[in-house]
């Protein structure tokens, strides 16, 4: 990779390739996310997003091709890398027999933060995720909202110049989803972070995205932002238009901590 011109990019993917014996979920993908950009992977149960995902946070090694994050190379520095990013999978990673507050402080630990350091950035992280007064309750009687709120808080709790976020709004309720995009968009705003997401929901790539990549089958079938996409296929395009223009069809597809969980790892098992 030329470095010069990776400097530029918080993401950077050239022909990178994932196979699983004949199958090729990820094929040959090139992807360029800009340093304090909301960036969105859109498309279909299958298309490839989660792994993607995988093998930029270093979960998951490519068969071919290249990818660097935040200027390190994922086969070369996975440390380095691990380092400079936070991420949230479609599965629950919080422990519903802990508060959330028990939960900030193990992912704290897991950081390797000092005391101080743990203390102040637990509050910072609750009371920015409007958690403050649910801090001692256990997360197992927490709405799917807040879930993924407590979610978001343990990944930034590392101050992660990259964050990585599959199918951030999996299972939620329109209330709950909308308190999400907000603070997903505060994160843009107040902390400067570079956010990559996938999602199959029209509306929430429109809303989040500054610009995105409809993946289809395992390729790029164009990579824009979405009032552009939209307007280069007429003033009255909707992102479903779009989306039908480019990847051939359209997508089809809240509650408790049990059911959020479910949903999630069906989602998972699904890709």
């Amino acid at each position: 990779m030329n470095t010069a011109a990776t400097d530029r990019f918080a993401i950077y993917t050239s022909e990178l390739t994932r196979q699983f014996g004949q199958l090729t979920a990820v094929d040959h993908i090139d992807l360029r996310v800009p340093y304090g950009q909301i960036f969105g992977l859109l498309g279909a149960n299958g298309a490839g997003k989660s792994t993607v995902i995988k093998m930029l946070t270093t979960l998951l090694s490519p068969t071919s091709g290249t990818a660097e994050v935040g200027g390190f190379d994922i086969i070369k520095s996975p440390g380095e890398v691990r380092r400079r990013i936070g991420y949230v999978s479609q599965l629950v990673s919080a422990d519903g027999a802990l508060t959330g507050y028990e939960n900030l402080r193990l992912s704290a630990k897991l950081y390797g933060l000092t005391k101080a350091e743990r203390d102040e950035r637990i509050a910072d992280a609750l009371d920015f995720m409007g958690l403050a007064d649910s801090a001692h309750k256990l997360v197992k009687t927490f709405s799917g909202g807040m879930i993924r709120r407590l979610e978001l808080a343990q990944a930034m709790l590392h101050r992660p110049a990259i964050l990585f976020l599959d199918e951030p709004t999996l299972g939620l309720d329109p209330v709950a989803r909308r308190v999400v995009w907000d603070r997903l968009l505060d994160l843009r705003h107040d902390y400067g972070m570079t956010v990559l997401i996938t999602t199959h929901d029209m509306e929430e790539a429109e809303t989040l995205s500054d610009q995105l990549a409809i993946l289809h089958v395992g390729r790029v079938s164009v990579v824009g932002n979405p009032a552009e996409l939209r307007a280069g296929l007429g003033a009255d395009a909707t992102m479903d238009d779009v989306f039908v223009h480019y990847a051939g069809g359209l997508i089809h597809e809240s509650g408790t901590f049990s059911e959020v969980a479910q949903t999630r790892r069906t989602a998972h098992r699904l890709g």
